[in-house]
């Protein structure tokens, strides 16, 4: 059964980038990165995986270094069943095309996914972004129809203001979808990091203004608490 739902999910992975490829070629060329570069990251994930494979309904935190670098994230949920698979500075194409790897086997009764700032940065825009998020999830729904899916929306930080509107536009088209589709949900991230004057809050970073301190993974873990919480079954202090 585990390898027919990493059959479906490779062959939903195969239909999305032909959908992305399609979607891109109507947009600016973007000089991508190989798809592939994570490899030996993913590598280390399976290695690991065989020594101490994790016990299957937990919960997935996937995407780019927001995810890798959070530095307390099984004590940040205690009790629960938390699989961490951050990795580099990736894209969510990126968290897309590795999923049949790194979140599928693992049968999940929740994925928490934060991409798509890196994607932004790289010069996509918030509807590709948007159309991979889509992928993503029919992905995940079509290999594992009950598990849920929250997508932390795009965080604001100094260092990348000028995609500003572009993260707005794309934290806009993830909410509303996910407001209207079962098993999804949006965990807005990027209000409760700004300012009272409308801009990033610099105490919640590191010296790179790029990547959060501990007060800022504080705010993630306040808001994502009751989502974690109420999938997994538990009562988490807060």
């Amino acid at each position: 059964m585990r390898s027919l739902l990493i059959l479906a999910a490779i062959a939903v992975v195969a239909r999305a980038d032909s959908c992305s490829r399609a979607t891109t070629a109507q947009q600016p060329a973007v000089a991508a990165a190989p798809i592939n570069r994570f490899d030996a990251d993913i590598r280390a994930f399976e290695d690991s995986d065989r020594l101490k494979p994790p016990r299957p309904g937990g919960v997935v935190f996937v995407g780019s270094s927001s995810i890798r670098l959070w530095p307390d994230l099984h004590g940040d949920f205690p009790g629960t069943n938390v699989i961490q698979r951050g990795f580099g500075g990736s894209r969510l194409d990126e968290v897309l095309h590795y999923a049949p790897r790194i979140v599928v086997p693992y049968k999940p009764s929740l994925v928490v996914l934060y991409a798509g700032d890196n994607d932004l940065a790289e010069g996509r825009t918030a509807e590709a972004v948007f159309d991979d998020y889509k992928s993503f999830v029919r992905l995940v729904q079509t290999a594992l129809p009950d598990t849920k899916v929250a997508y932390i929306s795009i965080k604001p930080s100094a260092s990348r203001w000028a995609l500003v509107d572009e993260m707005r536009a794309a934290n806009a088209l993830v909410k509303r979808y996910a407001t209207t589709h079962r098993g999804l949900i949006y965990v807005d991230i990027f209000s409760p990091m700004l300012g009272s004057n409308g801009r990033p809050r610099p105490e919640l970073f590191v010296s790179d203004s790029l990547h959060m301190n501990s007060a800022g993974y504080a705010i993630w873990r306040r808001l994502l608490m009751p989502v974690v919480s109420d999938t997994a079954g538990l009562r988490l202090s807060r």
